[in-house]
């Protein structure tokens, strides 16, 4: 199923199907945004990837929380959310904020929310405000954090 629709910004805005059912093909997604920041949803088996490229800043993060809390809505969720960050160029504390509160929406639901590709500024900004620990963060996939947020 494939739906088009244009927002009051004049944005193009092209949803597919996401449900994961036999039979039912799920495609991947680009989610145009009115910033520097592009959003590609993979799904992979049970598990999708949100791969991020860009600048994660205050005016591009409503676009990732929309999307974050969109595919966190489904009726059938993903097992696992990995997010992609190595594309980021930039991110700042909106973003960071958006990653956490799409974390508590998974854990909540009992789905697993993981970053992966984080280096330099970007890691060093999760590593100085102690909020690397809350996810399961890493480069190579292999390797969790137990940290709960509440």
């Amino acid at each position: 199923m494939q739906a088009s629709d244009c927002d009051g910004a004049g944005v193009n805005w092209i949803a597919h199907s996401n449900r994961r059912e036999p039979g039912v093909t799920v495609t991947r997604v680009s989610v145009p945004s009115s910033s520097n920041l592009k959003i590609s949803v993979d799904p992979v088996g049970k598990d999708t990837v949100v791969q991020l490229t860009g600048r994660v800043d205050v005016d591009s993060s409503p676009d990732l929380r929309d999307r974050l809390r969109t595919l966190l809505s489904e009726e059938v969720l993903p097992q696992t959310i990995v997010v992609d960050l190595g594309g980021v160029s930039y991110i700042e504390t909106s973003g960071v904020a958006t990653l956490i509160e799409a974390l508590r929406i998974a854990r909540h639901h009992q789905a697993k929310l993981r970053l992966q590709g984080l280096s330099g500024a970007a890691l060093r900004l999760f590593e100085v405000t102690g909020v690397l620990a809350l996810f399961d963060a890493n480069d190579s996939g292999q390797g969790e954090s137990g940290q709960e947020v509440s």
